[in-house]
């Protein structure tokens, strides 16, 4: 699943590309809006909040994105015919680009002053341009609401903190030094896990790919996600990888168990 960095970038091409130009073409390949027009209208604003993006249509209309797993969008010069491809469920395009969505989980129209019904109960937003001390206090006490739920399944909550991802989430808890297991409670330091996540994102966020080693070469971005069975880049032992999560959303973690030593009660 895109994560926050991935989503924000989006939104910057979309908006470079969109707006302050009137649409040309507005094709919606969802039963819902099929016959939806928004021909001659402007794109006002496109942008992110954590995983979701904002597409703003002048007449006060707002397009609503997920990505979700495999979701992305194309930028390409107006003119040509899009592709016959039946992932395609967007198209916007003006009189210079045309932007093409991929894939998209979620894909609707709302009443501007309804995207709270979207995004609303998100977290604090890492990549939020007015990040601060107050919103970084606010999803440690959001973390902090569920003591007893192990880190990992928190770090993952977008009502808690918004924009990471599985990616993400291994690698700060590797570079924190905790098991994804522990207890919220039993976090030596949850302001800086906090405080992390957000530089690791705003570093990434104007390129494509996580990283969060510092070494660009091919192979070298991570440290432990996606290296199950290969030696810690640190102290030689095999990264693990196990399902974590409850109520039929688990998802895989990796990590290192001598580097991230578990606490006796955390599984």
């Amino acid at each position: 699943m895109p994560e926050g960095d991935t989503v924000w970038l989006t939104a910057r091409r979309l908006r470079e590309a969109l707006a302050g130009r009137p649409l040309r073409r507005a094709d919606f390949r969802v039963p819902r809006y099929a016959t939806a027009d928004l021909r001659g209208r402007e794109v006002t604003e496109v942008l992110s909040r954590g995983k979701h993006l904002l597409i703003r249509i002048e007449g006060g209309l707002t397009v609503h994105v997920h990505l979700m797993m495999d979701g992305t969008f194309r930028v390409r010069p107006a003119g040509s015919v899009p592709p016959r491809d039946h992932r395609i469920r967007l198209v916007l395009a003006n009189d210079e680009w045309q932007a093409l969505g991929y894939s998209l989980g979620i894909l609707e129209i709302l009443p501007a002053a309804g995207e709270s019904r979207a995004v609303g109960r998100l977290g604090p937003d890492l990549l939020d341009p007015g990040w601060s001390p107050a919103l970084a206090a606010e999803a440690v006490r959001r973390l902090a609401e569920w003591p007893g739920r192990a880190v990992g399944e928190a770090l993952l909550d977008q009502s808690r903190l918004a924009g990471i991802g599985n990616v993400y989430k291994s690698e700060i808890l590797f570079l924190r030094g905790v098991d994804p297991w522990t207890p919220v409670r039993d976090v030596p330091d949850l302001p800086g896990v906090v405080e992390l996540s957000h530089r690791l994102l705003d570093a990434n966020k104007e390129r494509h790919g996580h990283i969060t080693t510092g070494d660009l070469r091919p192979g070298r971005e991570h440290w432990v996600y996606g290296r199950a069975g290969r030696p810690c880049r640190r102290c030689g032992t095999p990264v693990r990888r196990a399902g974590q999560g409850s109520g039929g959303r688990e998802r895989v973690t990796f990590w290192c168990p001598r580097c991230q030593p578990a606490r006796a009660a955390a599984r």
